[in-house]
């Protein structure tokens, strides 16, 4: 027994067949739709095994893409999950950045007309902000407030 049973409306079912057949979304869409059309318990009814060897996903996918049809309906179930974390952390965090941008307005060292990125990083690092931080990280961060 199914613990998340699809069972896709006359208009769902439409929608998804009309979703296959122009083939002018991302293929994850149309994979998606693809498994929520043969797992719809008042059409074909496959069970996860078949569903995964047709489409040639992992049985993962169908108990994922199943859930979320049930659980946050049909738009959910097409897109897939949004991260939860981005993919690289921070270099710099609030604290910090706004102790480059207070040292960036500050007045430059002496001999200097202006800050540099090199400067500001090795100025950072020096006072103990950050470990160690590169001039791309400092142009980044203050491209961000300007």
């Amino acid at each position: 027994m199914k613990r998340y049973v699809v069972r896709l409306t006359e208009e769902e079912r439409c929608e998804l067949k009309g979703l296959v057949a122009k083939g002018r979304s991302a293929a994850h869409k149309i994979r998606h739709a693809h498994i929520l059309l043969q797992a719809d318990a008042n059409g074909p009814g496959w069970l996860d095994e078949r569903i995964a060897a047709a489409c040639a996903v992992h049985l993962n996918t169908v108990a994922n893409v199943r859930r979320r049809f049930v659980e946050q309906g049909l738009a959910a179930a097409l897109e897939r999950k949004p991260r939860e974390t981005p993919p690289r952390a921070r270099r710099l965090d609030g604290e910090q950045e706004a102790r480059l941008i207070a040292l960036s307005c500050s007045p430059a060292p002496e001999g200097r007309k202006r800050w540099t990125l090199h400067l500001l990083a090795d100025k950072l690092v020096e006072l103990r902000v950050v470990d160690e931080i590169s001039h791309e990280t400092v142009r980044q961060a203050l491209k961000k407030t300007c």
